[in-house]
């Protein structure tokens, strides 16, 4: 049987008849805040799965199609099995871990729900069985093949469901919030991110947003680009050095423009104002920040 054949019995197998699979994602977090032992801890463990299940609603696109079976001790790694009964769920799983959505809606929800004050830095690894995901996310159709072919061996954890029981209570008002380690403010919406203190929609990167960088940030747009390529691999290794060497001739402005429009064509649908605010922010760029929120300056 060659490639192309294999491919159709694959596509074939996806689309046709109940269709599960499972996979683990693993998670490696720093410095900030360890979620392998919060999730250890009795008083973190729910805020550490509500970050987990919010995270799996943005990404598979809901709440359907998927649940958690077990969180895994895989010192130092927390492991996260993951069952999925539609195909169209794991494929936007897919897609979203492909484009590094999924590290950033894990980010974003850490950092809300554990009150960490900048960006998490996540290391990630997505398994189905033997095959490791992470080498072969450009072809979506062999990924979902792994992960069919990797059916669960348990059934659901029992702290899973009693855990997951809490969150669908707490989301009905019938209990209150756990308490975390400090007093937790309002929550802000998944499509939303705050800044100094203030609410914002967290739209997709426009032209506007584009200009108003490329003009502002000057010799810090390098300073800039680090802060971006810790969750996108387009500006990780030797792409911002290239970038500079490339658009040297036409000076700060055009490297500037390239660098972010190498950003958003990277990361489409999830290159976010929020990312380049936080960004912003890691670099000491804040007043860059506030011109691009258009954010008045105080008299």
């Amino acid at each position: 049987m060659d490639i192309m054949d294999e491919k159709k019995m694959v596509a074939l197998s996806v689309e046709v008849g109940p269709w599960t699979g499972c996979v683990v994602l693993f998670l490696r977090s720093c410095p900030a805040v360890n979620l392998l032992s919060l999730y250890k801890d009795q008083q973190g463990k729910f805020s550490v799965f509500k970050v987990l299940k919010l995270t799996l609603t943005d990404s598979a696109g809901g709440l359907e199609g998927y649940e958690i079976l077990k969180l895994h001790d895989a010192d130092p790694l927390l492991g996260v099995e993951v069952k999925f009964v539609d195909v169209a769920a794991c494929r936007r799983f897919l897609q979203s871990y492909g484009s590094g959505a999924v590290q950033q809606f894990l980010s974003q929800h850490t950092c809300r729900l554990l009150h960490v004050p900048q960006e998490l830095a996540l290391e990630t690894q997505l398994k189905a069985g033997t095959h490791t995901l992470d080498f072969c996310l450009d072809d979506l159709e062999l990924c979902l093949q792994h992960i069919h072919q990797s059916q669960p061996e348990r059934l659901r954890d029992d702290e899973i469901a009693e855990l997951d029981q809490q969150l669908q209570s707490q989301a009905l008002g019938h209990i209150p919030q756990p308490p975390t380690l400090t007093q937790e403010e309002p929550p802000v919406p998944s499509n939303c991110f705050l800044f100094q203190k203030r609410v914002f929609e967290d739209r997709m990167l426009a032209a506007g947003d584009l200009q108003r960088f490329s003009n502002g940030v000057g010799r810090d747009w390098r300073k800039v680009g680090r802060a971006l390529g810790k969750n996108c691999r387009a500006l990780k290794g030797p792409a911002i050095d290239n970038l500079a060497y490339e658009y040297e001739r036409e000076g700060l402005y055009e490297q500037a423009y390239q660098l972010l429009s190498r950003f958003i064509q990277a990361e489409g649908r999830a290159a976010r104002l929020g990312r380049l605010v936080r960004a912003l922010e890691d670099s000491k760029l804040t007043s860059l920040a506030e011109n691009i929120l258009d954010i008045q300056p105080r008299e």
